[in-house]
């Protein structure tokens, strides 16, 4: 059993096999990081670089935001007085593709180390995943994850996004049409695309239709291991915004584009399984027969094992000290505001198949025991897959090791009230807040068999930058509400 990703179709096991492999190519693109950067590299560098530790890179990708603004402190990783050093980027030879829209050209997945020590930084998104999984890996476990995107799509170009000023933009179809035969025969072609280049670029898909809002399509991506999901997640956005820019359409994984329509989800589906492969959440087949565990803590977790139950409450345990993981930008936070008017948890709840609860447990009767899982439907579209990812399975197997007991019950016995006398913790409804919660000496997120100090010093830093920059933003809302009768 292995902790790093499953390698894909036809990756190569070492340099004579990549040689052959890349004999027809002259060029190979490399991406690194949660926006996924990258570049294109000559063979016979690339060949050079997997033959040793890999290759240098620029680390300002650790030290400025999505916008390329470096961030507003300095921070470890990549600074004035380390020069912007490169790191080493180390090539992942498992996560070989082609890419079929670009002319097949090879492609590779790398992780960053520190060019002194060869130790993984604190802060590269695989290898904060990678160091979890391991973890797991230790005790004999398997983690295995889904993840599902609700994403807009509109009509534009980058170019007519900036004409536009972002705004007026025009919606790929009107009208609310969740699950329509209809709307996918509009632009048919792109809507194929998606699923069709998908399965060539080995990022396979469950399921792919039209969900509520205008313009708005659900991808489920297939359920594997946590690695190769995340490298998957992350892929299917660089797909879908280059198919999209062939087409004329630009998708967005923006959380909440809309003020009145439904947001834009990331849910992830998550459980962990023993070296046979089996599920550890699900109960034996003498409990299942039997209605259930004895001794689980509500009806809810009856036909969820006791690790199950365990790993359900580290979630719920830490899950406000780690919301900067899950839903990393300001925007995302609208997604949650108010949120049930949309099935968008905004408080620390669970519940057996209910999607009014941050954490649903899916397991019989409604499934087998083999696919009893934990779908956490915090995250936005707008999420890391790596990190987010990292924070449900970190927190998780925290539960088991320490064998956490549930917060309460579950959402089905709360109410309104309860939310509002305290009964119910609520999550963060701001990135400021949540950011302050989870840089807190005594955060969850800090302990060592979580994050440690260096990833939330690091990560915490970028989260105040983007507050930072969004407390100084006049906005158009502001504008139009004062600048005539304030």
């Amino acid at each position: 059993m292995s902790p790093h990703a499953p390698a894909t179709m036809h990756a190569p096991q070492n340099t004579a096999q990549l040689r052959e492999l890349l004999s027809n190519d002259n060029k190979v693109k490399v991406a690194v990081d949660g926006v996924l950067r990258g570049k294109f590299m000559s063979k016979e560098k690339f060949l050079s670089a997997a033959s040793s530790d890999g290759f240098g890179f620029c680390s300002v990708i650790f030290g400025w935001d999505m916008h390329d603004t470096v961030y507003s402190r300095e921070l470890l990783i990549s600074n004035r007085a380390n020069g912007y050093r490169d790191l080493l980027a180390s090539i992942d030879l498992s996560t070989y593709r082609r890419i079929p829209w670009e002319h097949n050209v090879p492609f590779f997945l790398v992780s960053f180390l520190d060019p002194d020590t060869k130790e993984p930084i604190c802060a590269d998104p695989r290898g904060v995943l990678r160091k979890v999984v391991e973890r797991a890996d230790e005790k004999g476990w398997q983690c295995f994850a889904g993840c599902e995107y609700e994403y807009f799509q509109f009509k534009e170009t980058p170019h007519s996004l900036a004409e536009k000023n972002y705004m007026n933009l025009q919606p790929l179809t009107p009208g609310m049409h969740g699950y329509s035969l209809l709307r996918t025969q509009i632009n048919n072609e792109y809507f194929n695309d998606l699923f069709d280049e998908a399965l060539k670029f080995q990022v396979p898909l469950e399921g792919h239709h039209t969900e509520t809002g205008p313009g708005v399509y659900e991808t489920a991506l297939t359920y594997t291991n946590a690695l190769r999901m995340a490298d998957n997640a992350i892929l299917f956005k660089f797909l879908a915004k280059s198919i999209g820019m062939k087409r004329g359409v630009v998708p967005s994984f923006m959380a909440k584009p809309w003020g009145n329509l439904p947001g834009c989800s990331g849910h992830i589906h998550v459980s962990l399984r023993d070296k046979d492969g089996k599920s550890l959440f699900a109960v034996s087949e003498a409990e299942l027969e039997n209605g259930g565990r004895e001794g689980a803590a509500y009806d809810d977790t009856r036909y969820l094992s006791q690790e199950g139950e365990w790993f359900l409450a580290g979630i719920l345990d830490g899950l406000s000290d780690v919301m900067p993981m899950l839903v990393p930008t300001i925007n995302g936070y609208k997604r949650l505001v108010g949120g049930e008017a949309f099935w968008a948890p905004n408080a620390v709840t669970y519940g057996y198949d209910s999607r009014a609860a941050s954490v649903r447990i899916i397991s019989p009767p409604s499934v087998p025991p083999a696919a009893t899982r934990l779908e956490v439907r915090v995250p936005g579209a707008d999420m890391n897959p790596y990190f987010a990812m990292s924070a449900i399975f970190a927190l998780g197997i925290r539960g088991v090791e320490k064998k956490l007991e549930l917060p309460g019950p579950p959402v089905g016995q709360l109410t309104a009230e309860d939310k509002r006398n305290g009964k119910v913790q609520m999550l963060p409804q701001t990135l400021e807040s949540a950011t302050k919660r989870m840089m807190r000496p005594e955060s969850v997120a800090r302990a060592e068999i979580v994050f440690g100090h260096d990833f939330v010093e690091h990560f915490g830093g970028t989260r105040e930058h983007e507050v930072k920059l969004w407390n100084e933003a006049v906005t158009n809302w502001e504008v139009e509400r004062y600048l005539e009768l304030a």
